[in-house]
Protein backbone atom coordinates (compact mmCIF):
# COMPACT_ATOMS: atom_id res chain seq x y z
CA UNK A 1 0.00 0.00 0.00
CA UNK A 2 0.91 3.68 -0.88
CA UNK A 3 -0.09 6.60 0.78
CA UNK A 4 1.14 10.57 0.35
CA UNK A 5 2.06 13.49 2.33
CA UNK A 6 2.47 16.68 0.43
CA UNK A 7 4.93 19.47 1.40
CA UNK A 8 5.06 23.10 -0.17
CA UNK A 9 8.39 25.62 -0.08
CA UNK A 10 8.93 28.66 -1.81
CA UNK A 11 12.71 28.61 -2.37
CA UNK A 12 15.71 30.20 -4.93
CA UNK A 13 18.66 28.74 -7.14
CA UNK A 14 20.54 29.00 -10.46
CA UNK A 15 21.04 25.46 -12.23
CA UNK A 16 24.21 25.68 -13.81
CA UNK A 17 25.28 23.74 -16.85
CA UNK A 18 21.35 23.33 -18.61
CA UNK A 19 20.62 23.84 -21.86
CA UNK A 20 18.03 27.63 -20.80
CA UNK A 21 20.07 30.48 -20.49
CA UNK A 22 17.19 32.06 -18.00
CA UNK A 23 17.64 29.33 -15.71
CA UNK A 24 21.97 28.50 -16.01
CA UNK A 25 22.40 32.31 -15.74
CA UNK A 26 20.27 33.77 -13.46
CA UNK A 27 18.81 33.30 -9.84
CA UNK A 28 15.19 32.73 -9.50
CA UNK A 29 12.34 31.20 -7.57
CA UNK A 30 9.67 28.64 -7.66
CA UNK A 31 6.97 27.50 -5.21
CA UNK A 32 7.62 23.82 -4.86
CA UNK A 33 5.46 21.19 -3.75
CA UNK A 34 6.77 17.98 -2.68
CA UNK A 35 4.75 15.19 -2.32
CA UNK A 36 6.56 12.00 -0.46
CA UNK A 37 4.75 8.43 -1.02
CA UNK A 38 5.56 5.73 1.50
CA UNK A 39 4.74 2.20 1.08
CA UNK A 40 4.79 -0.53 3.91
CA UNK A 41 4.22 -4.21 4.14
CA UNK A 42 1.89 -4.15 6.63
CA UNK A 43 -0.66 -1.34 8.65
CA UNK A 44 0.13 -0.24 12.07
CA UNK A 45 -2.03 -0.83 14.85
CA UNK A 46 -3.90 2.42 14.07
CA UNK A 47 -4.53 0.59 10.48
CA UNK A 48 -2.28 2.61 8.62
CA UNK A 49 0.92 2.83 6.56
CA UNK A 50 2.39 5.79 8.35
CA UNK A 51 1.28 8.13 10.80
CA UNK A 52 1.08 11.27 8.97
CA UNK A 53 2.08 12.91 12.90
CA UNK A 54 5.57 11.13 12.29
CA UNK A 55 6.25 13.18 9.21
CA UNK A 56 5.83 16.13 11.00
CA UNK A 57 8.79 15.34 13.08
CA UNK A 58 11.60 15.42 10.96
CA UNK A 59 10.68 15.06 7.62
CA UNK A 60 8.93 18.04 7.69
CA UNK A 61 11.81 20.55 9.34
CA UNK A 62 14.24 18.69 6.40
CA UNK A 63 11.46 19.86 3.67
CA UNK A 64 10.87 23.49 5.14
CA UNK A 65 14.36 24.25 5.48
CA UNK A 66 14.15 25.21 1.70
CA UNK A 67 11.44 28.01 2.33
CA UNK A 68 12.86 30.90 1.50
CA UNK A 69 15.83 29.84 1.52
CA UNK A 70 18.65 29.81 -1.37
CA UNK A 71 20.19 26.83 -2.62
CA UNK A 72 23.93 27.13 -3.58
CA UNK A 73 25.40 24.46 -5.62
CA UNK A 74 28.85 23.79 -4.31
CA UNK A 75 30.56 23.83 -7.30
CA UNK A 76 29.68 27.96 -7.68
CA UNK A 77 32.72 30.07 -6.89
CA UNK A 78 33.85 30.91 -3.45
CA UNK A 79 32.89 34.94 -4.20
CA UNK A 80 29.52 33.60 -5.04
CA UNK A 81 28.59 31.54 -2.23
CA UNK A 82 30.20 33.67 0.29
CA UNK A 83 27.64 36.57 -1.30
CA UNK A 84 25.06 34.52 -0.31
CA UNK A 85 26.17 33.03 3.06
CA UNK A 86 26.79 36.75 4.04
CA UNK A 87 23.69 38.27 2.89
CA UNK A 88 21.19 35.56 3.32
CA UNK A 89 20.14 33.73 7.21
CA UNK A 90 18.92 30.94 5.42
CA UNK A 91 20.91 28.89 2.77
CA UNK A 92 21.74 25.49 1.91
CA UNK A 93 25.05 24.24 0.19
CA UNK A 94 24.29 21.03 -2.13
CA UNK A 95 26.61 18.41 -3.52
CA UNK A 96 24.54 18.50 -6.73
CA UNK A 97 23.57 21.27 -8.92
CA UNK A 98 19.90 22.06 -7.45
CA UNK A 99 17.40 20.85 -10.15
CA UNK A 100 14.01 19.79 -8.86
CA UNK A 101 15.32 16.12 -10.93
CA UNK A 102 18.31 16.61 -7.80
CA UNK A 103 15.74 18.11 -5.07
CA UNK A 104 13.90 14.65 -5.84
CA UNK A 105 16.64 12.44 -5.54
CA UNK A 106 18.10 14.50 -2.35
CA UNK A 107 14.67 14.40 -0.25
CA UNK A 108 14.53 10.42 -0.63
CA UNK A 109 18.15 10.16 -0.02
CA UNK A 110 17.87 12.06 3.15
CA UNK A 111 13.78 10.59 4.17
CA UNK A 112 15.47 7.14 3.57
CA UNK A 113 18.27 7.82 5.77
CA UNK A 114 15.65 9.31 8.71
CA UNK A 115 13.20 6.54 8.27
CA UNK A 116 16.10 4.09 8.43
CA UNK A 117 16.95 6.26 11.94
CA UNK A 118 13.36 5.98 13.53
CA UNK A 119 12.43 3.74 15.75
CA UNK A 120 8.61 2.86 15.56
CA UNK A 121 6.73 1.53 18.10
CA UNK A 122 2.93 1.16 16.64
CA UNK A 123 3.65 -2.27 15.00
CA UNK A 124 4.87 -0.24 11.60
CA UNK A 125 5.87 -3.15 9.05
CA UNK A 126 8.86 -2.00 6.82
CA UNK A 127 8.13 1.81 6.09
CA UNK A 128 9.98 2.88 2.85
CA UNK A 129 9.84 6.02 1.07
CA UNK A 130 8.55 4.57 -2.29
CA UNK A 131 8.96 7.76 -4.30
CA UNK A 132 9.59 11.71 -4.15
CA UNK A 133 7.92 14.00 -6.34
CA UNK A 134 9.02 17.70 -6.88
CA UNK A 135 6.79 19.98 -8.85
CA UNK A 136 8.82 23.24 -9.46
CA UNK A 137 6.00 24.47 -11.92
CA UNK A 138 2.28 23.71 -11.78
CA UNK A 139 3.39 22.00 -15.05
CA UNK A 140 6.23 20.22 -14.24
CA UNK A 141 7.58 17.82 -11.85
CA UNK A 142 10.62 15.26 -11.19
CA UNK A 143 9.62 12.47 -9.13
CA UNK A 144 12.88 9.98 -8.07
CA UNK A 145 12.00 6.03 -7.26
CA UNK A 146 14.37 4.03 -4.66
CA UNK A 147 15.84 2.42 -7.71
CA UNK A 148 16.46 5.97 -9.07
CA UNK A 149 18.50 6.92 -5.62
CA UNK A 150 21.77 5.66 -7.07
CA UNK A 151 21.22 7.65 -10.31
CA UNK A 152 23.81 10.15 -9.40
CA UNK A 153 26.28 9.76 -6.36
CA UNK A 154 26.60 12.52 -3.88
CA UNK A 155 27.40 12.08 -0.30
CA UNK A 156 24.75 13.61 2.06
CA UNK A 157 26.75 14.61 4.49
CA UNK A 158 28.05 17.04 2.31
CA UNK A 159 24.84 19.44 2.71
CA UNK A 160 25.40 22.43 4.43
CA UNK A 161 22.27 23.72 6.62
CA UNK A 162 22.91 27.49 7.44
CA UNK A 163 23.06 28.50 11.34
CA UNK A 164 19.71 30.09 10.99
CA UNK A 165 17.79 27.12 9.44
CA UNK A 166 19.30 24.46 11.74
CA UNK A 167 18.26 27.07 14.80
CA UNK A 168 14.42 26.85 13.15
CA UNK A 169 14.10 22.93 13.65
CA UNK A 170 12.20 21.63 15.96
CA UNK A 171 13.93 18.74 17.97
CA UNK A 172 17.22 20.15 16.55
CA UNK A 173 19.41 17.71 18.79
CA UNK A 174 17.86 14.62 17.59
CA UNK A 175 17.81 15.99 13.97
CA UNK A 176 21.74 17.02 14.12
CA UNK A 177 22.23 13.24 15.41
CA UNK A 178 20.31 11.21 12.08
CA UNK A 179 22.21 13.41 9.76
CA UNK A 180 25.96 12.98 11.67
CA UNK A 181 25.42 9.14 11.03
CA UNK A 182 24.89 9.99 7.20
CA UNK A 183 28.10 8.72 5.61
Amino acid sequence: MIIRKKFKFEGAHIVRNCSTNRCKKSIHGHSYEVEVFFSSNKLDNGYMVLDFGLTKKHIKNIIDSFDHAYTIWEGESKEFKNFFKTNSERWIEMPISPSAESYSLMFLKLIDHILKNTIFNNGEGNVEVSSVRVHETQTGYAEAFRNDMEMIAFDLGKIVFSKQVINEWEQKEELLNILSLVN
